[in-house]
Order: structure tokens, then sequence, then C-alpha cells
């Protein structure tokens, strides 16, 4: 499968810090965050990328370039206007070619084993979600996982959507291309029993403030 790393955002709670650098291209351990999500979907063997960019986004493609040094091949899905995350996934479907494709957002750190993921039959599923404990900053959670692998609008325990998917492109079908959220058309899906998941209880780090990021980069630093 190819990949699609979500990186259109404004990066607002990271001012003042993205005022003159998008939020992927932050850094902790050394490379930036978008980097880092790179280098473990290559690990996993999946080296055909695309990212979607809006806010200073030409610097993103300065930095990374086709992708050849860091093992991939990276093409782009500019926005010059923000179409938010379905809408961004809408432009750059005829990039993305395969029925399947992973979907990840830039902001998150995880030791989640992308090479797991496995290409959806329409049938049967048109989103798989990665789900994780809530988190202080989130503790109500967005959908619950039930025992049979089923992700549901309703019931408890909730559990924390990760920004990490795989995604069938007739989970867009009929939609034009414009400025749309994912959660609509999940949260359809689900209601049509058509969404699965799993549960991932390792390291996942939503790194949405400066201060996550200067933590991540303590992690890492004292990993090594």
């Amino acid at each position: 499968m190819k990949a699609m790393i979500l990186a259109a955002g404004l990066g607002k709670r990271m001012l003042p810090l993205t005022e003159s650098l998008p939020k992927p291209l932050l850094s902790a351990g050394g490379r930036s965050l978008i980097e880092w999500q790179i280098g473990r979907l290559q690990q996993a063997g999946i080296t055909d990328i695309v990212i979607n960019h809006h806010h200073l986004g030409e610097q993103i493609e300065s930095a990374l370039g086709e992708g050849s040094q860091l093992g991939v091949r990276i093409r782009y899905s500019v926005e010059p206007e923000r179409l938010e995350t379905a809408g961004g996934i809408i432009r750059a479907l005829p990039l993305l070619g395969e029925d399947s494709f992973i979907v990840v957002n830039s902001d998150v750190w995880t030791d989640f084993d992308f090479a797991a993921l496995q290409p959806l039959d329409p049938r049967h599923a048109l989103a798989h979600l990665v789900m994780v404990p809530n988190t202080a900053h989130h503790p109500e959670g967005d959908y619950f996982l039930d025992n049979t692998g089923r992700v549901r609008e309703n019931g408890a325990p909730r559990l924390t959507y990760s920004g990490i998917s795989v995604l069938h492109r007739s989970l867009f079908a009929g939609y034009a291309e414009a400025y749309q959220p994912l959660a609509p058309l999940l949260v359809s899906a689900m209601r049509a029993n058509l969404v699965s998941g799993e549960r991932h209880d390792g390291d996942w780090q939503d790194i949405g403030t400066p201060e996550k990021l200067q933590a991540l980069d303590r992690q890492i630093k004292h990993a090594r």
C-alpha cells in the first residue's frame, strides 16, 4: 500500500514556533517530526508516500525533496486553500492509486508497526482505525471498539483515534473536493458496520504543543 501523511495543518497550538516553520518540520531528537514518520513507514516497507501541505508547504518540499535521501518516493498534494482531512485526501486520491492506503498524521509519535496494516475489502470495511487509550487532554475519547473488532460511534469505554488508519477510496465516493473533515464520513461508515479497528497500547503521543515537543526531544535523547 501507499501512505499519505497529513501535513496541511496550521499548527496554531505550536505558536510561536510555527510562525515561520510548518509544524511537520519542527525537530525532536535531531530530526523533524515528519522525517521520523517517514522513517517508520520506510522501515515497514512502505516507500511510496504522498504528503499534502498548505501552511508554508514549500518548506516541506524543499526539506524532503523527492524522498530519495530517506529511502522513499514522495509526491506532494498542494492545497492553496486548506481542505481539512477528508477534503485533502479526496484531492490526493489520483496520487494514491490503489484501492486502500494508509493515512497518518504528521504530528504523532508512535512505536506502532505500520507493517501490520493490511488492505481493506470494501465489502467488509471502508476504514480501519488504530485506537489508543485516552490522554489527559482528550479524556472523553472518540469512539468505541467492540469485542468483534468493529468501531462504533457510541459505547463504552471509548478510545481515542490515533490518527493512523487504512482507508478505502470507496469511503469518499460521491464527495467532491471541498473543505470536509473526516469524522462525518467515518461515522456514516460506522453506522453501516463498515469500520474495523485495533487497539495500540504502546508509545503514542500527539505532539501538539511546544511543551510536548520538548518532552519528546528529551525522551529521544535519553533513549540513545
